[in-house]
């Protein structure tokens, strides 16, 4: 009696060509996605640019104010720290002699300044008595109360000096002449504003 094979192990022309076409149909998707996969990888797209980092603020420190190249614009000059006493308009009409001016501006920044300021400014808190209860230089620049006096109260007043309890000015008769000293107080006249020098004519030098 002929044994009869397994058609699970009888290798048949079909089966063969079942297997070549399964193999065959393996190969395509297998060449497929790695034709696929190669195209995404080799895909070139440009990068997203990347956004630059914001400048740092600059420092809220105040810049020099230094004209820029081929600016016509100076730079700001500092104010002076004391004003210029403003010259009065009818020293003419208040006929003082310039010559007089003149000399007693020179009289008095040799003898006086350096008590009652090169201006006639005074000295920092002359309203207020010192430790020994004497009172420091008062301005004579119109300021105070000098042209409260009379020109023979302020020639009285300089060669005499003020009195020890009050203030410390010195007596300046016999160290200044009578020229020096009458030229020196035209000079302080000369420093007061128009409508000082109005007030003390009227009301104290020609008073009724």
């Amino acid at each position: 009696m002929m044994s009869m094979k397994s058609p699970l192990t009888v290798a048949t022309p079909a089966n063969q060509q079942r297997k070549f076409a399964s193999m065959g149909l393996r190969y395509f998707l297998l060449a497929g996605m790695t034709v696929v996969f190669i195209a995404a990888c080799g895909e070139s797209k440009p990068p997203a640019a990347a956004s630059a980092p914001a400048a740092a603020p600059a420092p809220a420190t105040a810049a020099p104010d230094v004209p820029s190249a081929g600016s016509t614009t100076p730079p700001a000059e500092p104010a002076p720290s004391v004003a210029a006493p403003v010259e009065p308009k009818n020293l003419a009409a208040r006929k003082l002699d310039p010559e007089k001016i003149k000399r007693g501006e020179v009289v008095y920044r040799t003898n006086c300044a350096n008590c009652h300021g090169p201006n006639g400014e005074g000295t920092p808190g002359w309203r207020n008595p010192g430790a020994d209860g004497r009172y420091p230089p008062p301005p004579l620049d119109g300021t105070a109360h000098a042209w409260h006096h009379s020109t023979e109260t302020l020639e009285r007043m300089i060669r005499v000096g003020s009195p020890a309890d009050i203030g410390g000015m010195p007596a300046w008769d016999g160290k200044l002449t009578n020229q020096q000293i009458d030229d020196v107080i035209v000079w302080i006249k000369s420093l007061w504003p128009d409508e000082v020098h109005d007030i003390w004519h009227k009301e104290i030098e020609n008073k009724p």
